[in-house]
């Protein structure tokens, strides 16, 4: 890897691993641990995973106004670290449903603005990023796949240890971050307004009707997202399946799969076909979890895990480079922003919450001691949201033909996993 030494790659590759990891080893099964070990309600199972998106809206305000113009990377990288860590093992032992929200939001603004930092420390290293920073950045999925086989190996999921792991984890990320290579405050000395931050230059683009349509459904997509993100680990250790969270990771490996043999399928489908397969999966995802059982039918439940890839890379990745080919050179990063806040921000925020009261609802009006079963309604109420935004979206956008010819040999890399 010309350019990148071997010291430098190793170290980030590092830093990426250790960085997914702390996310892989709670995220997936928080829903399992806070329905089956506190008993919490659907409602605020949803509340917690919203915590997140908000710490999405808050950490560009972070980097933009703090971390890029006063103190190098590495260093704010370690700091936030080394704090999520005593404030994820805080919440480990919080059992009261408000108090766990806070302290997770509490936990987001520290944790969301280290996943900017690592890319642009990655960045700062790299002569072409755009053939370096996948080698790296493999590294971050395979993080989060060794931790979900850990916490999934173990039989841990309903439990609070998860979290405590991934709180040394955190620890060790902070420490290592402070041998990480230097990288210097990218903004210094110059002034970063609000518009900046949030990427409001890219609101002109709006005014072109098929940007807008694709703003409006990457808000709408999100919706159903979340119900998939906080409830199929919890689903699936109710249906009785073992290692559920080791099962899961098979959607990070469907991942990279799908990210390797995008440059095939944009040849042959371009932009707007891509996004409709992605918006597509989703549906067939929900419909596979709500038709499936953990008998004779439990590939269903293995093919929406798998569909990972072409959910995630199809509609998130597409979406990236659509930005990038539609945006003036002069605002392609604002325009990166401002989807990044719509989608996993707001879009993601909405979605948890939605998700936790259509699960509580449904539980409540189809009680399990009844001999009712509410996970077939649960799943099929988003493939009917993602469906009608998968319409919606394939009436009303409209490729450019010039889209086509900037697509790229290479899709750009994702800037983190989904669950």
């Amino acid at each position: 890897m010309a350019g990148l030494s071997t010291s430098v790659r190793i170290r980030l590759s590092i830093m990426m691993f250790l960085q997914f990891f702390v996310w892989g080893a709670w995220f997936v099964t928080l829903g399992t641990y806070l329905g089956e070990g506190l008993h919490f309600k659907g409602a605020a199972i949803g509340d917690a995973y919203s915590t997140l998106p908000w710490g999405a809206i808050v950490a560009p305000f972070f980097v933009g106004m703090i971390a890029d113009r006063f103190f190098p990377a590495q260093i704010v990288l370690g700091i936030c670290h080394l704090l999520g860590a005593v404030l994820l093992y805080l919440v480990s032992g919080v059992t009261d449903p408000r108090v766990f929200f806070w302290m997770l939001i509490a936990y987001a603004v520290c944790y969301n603005p280290t996943l900017p930092l690592v890319n642009a420390i990655s960045f700062h290293q790299m002569t072409s990023p755009q053939k370096q920073f996948p080698a790296v950045r493999v590294f971050g999925t395979l993080g989060w796949i060794v931790a979900g086989l850990i916490v999934g190996s173990m039989g841990i999921e309903a439990t609070a240890v998860p979290l405590k792991i991934a709180a040394g984890c955190s620890v060790l990320m902070g420490l290592f971050s402070f041998v990480l290579p230097h990288t210097p405050p990218k903004s210094l000395g110059r002034k970063v307004t609000v518009r900046d931050v949030l990427g409001l230059d890219a609101l002109a683009l709006l005014k072109e009707p098929s940007f807008a349509v694709f703003v409006i459904g990457s808000l709408l997509i999100c919706i159903p997202l979340g119900f998939y993100y906080a409830f199929t680990n919890p689903f699936l250790n109710e249906r009785g399946i073992a290692n559920a969270a080791g099962i899961m990771t098979m959607g990070q490996m469907s991942e990279v799969f799908f990210m390797l043999v995008m440059p095939f399928f944009f040849v042959r489908l371009g932009v707007k076909k891509m996004l409709l397969f992605g918006m597509l999966a989703w549906v067939v995802r929900y419909v596979l979890l709500a038709f499936g059982n953990p008998t004779n039918l439990i590939a269903l439940y293995y093919g929406a895990i798998l569909l990972h890839g072409i959910c995630y890379d199809f509609f998130f990745v597409t979406g990236q480079i659509y930005v990038d080919n539609t945006a003036p050179k002069t605002i392609q990063a604002s325009a990166q922003g401002f989807i990044g806040v719509i989608t996993y921000g707001v879009g993601m925020m909405i979605g948890y919450t939605v998700a936790g009261r259509v699960v509580q609802g449904f539980k409540e009006s189809m009680p399990a001691e009844q001999g009712t079963d509410p996970w077939k309604a649960i799943w099929l109420t988003p493939a009917v949201m993602a469906a009608v935004v998968l319409l919606l979206f394939a009436l009303f956008f409209r490729e450019k033909p010039a889209s086509a010819a900037q697509q790229p040999t290479e899709p750009p890399a994702a800037p983190e996993p989904a669950a």
